[in-house]
């Protein structure tokens, strides 16, 4: 595959309860392992995209559940920036994942340890000193998009798109190959959607 000569700005909006965000964030890394990509991670809230929505009483309980991470999440970027947020959110997103803990408050002091972050950091969880910071990081991410979507959500050169939903993580030639023609369909300013019915479960490894 011959390797472009632009480096793409790719911003890829994520929260970390999100098993597709995660899936797809591990993708984006693996791109960029192979190809000179110019790479972040961003904070989008699921809590915030589905105030008002009808949703499972399981659903909004585990959003409720991982409103404190979030707000830890949205202190570490605003604070510390999104490479130090990108760390958190790898560490938080192994734990939750494919650790499957959803002790989420725990976790997220975990993840800060691990980052090398403040402890105190995790303090965020129970205030709302960052709400604001919070909702303004996840309309930059959703707004070119609409609310109708979900995450991951993706800003590739300013061209923004929702997905794609991947249930595992595409590795080598598969990963560039689908970064490419995901681009290449967000680029075009009359493409709208691409969906077909998921199968089978979800695969971190």
């Amino acid at each position: 595959m011959t390797t472009p000569t632009h480096t793409p700005t790719v911003d890829v909006f994520v929260d970390p309860l999100c098993p597709f965000a995660w899936i797809t964030s591990r993708w984006a890394l693996e791109v960029a392992a192979q190809r000179p990509v110019d790479l972040t991670f961003r904070l989008m809230s699921l809590y915030l995209l589905n105030s008002g929505r009808e949703i499972s009483d399981d659903y909004r309980a585990m959003l409720d559940a991982g409103r404190g991470i979030g707000r830890v999440a949205a202190a570490v970027q605003t604070d510390h920036g999104p490479e130090s947020f990108a760390a958190f959110y790898t560490a938080a997103g192994t734990r939750i994942h494919p650790g499957k803990d959803k002790d989420y408050d725990a976790v997220a002091r975990a993840a800060l340890a691990e980052a090398g972050l403040p402890a105190e950091l995790a303090d965020a969880a129970t205030s709302d000193a960052y709400d604001e910071a919070l909702r303004e990081s996840h309309e930059a991410g959703m707004k070119p998009v609409g609310e109708d979507v979900g995450t991951p959500t993706i800003h590739v050169d300013g061209a923004a798109f929702f997905g794609p939903v991947l249930t595992r993580i595409p590795r080598g030639e598969d990963a560039l190959r689908i970064f490419d023609g995901a681009v290449a369909l967000s680029s075009f300013p009359h493409f709208f959607e691409l969906k077909r019915t998921r199968k089978g479960g979800l695969d971190f490894s």
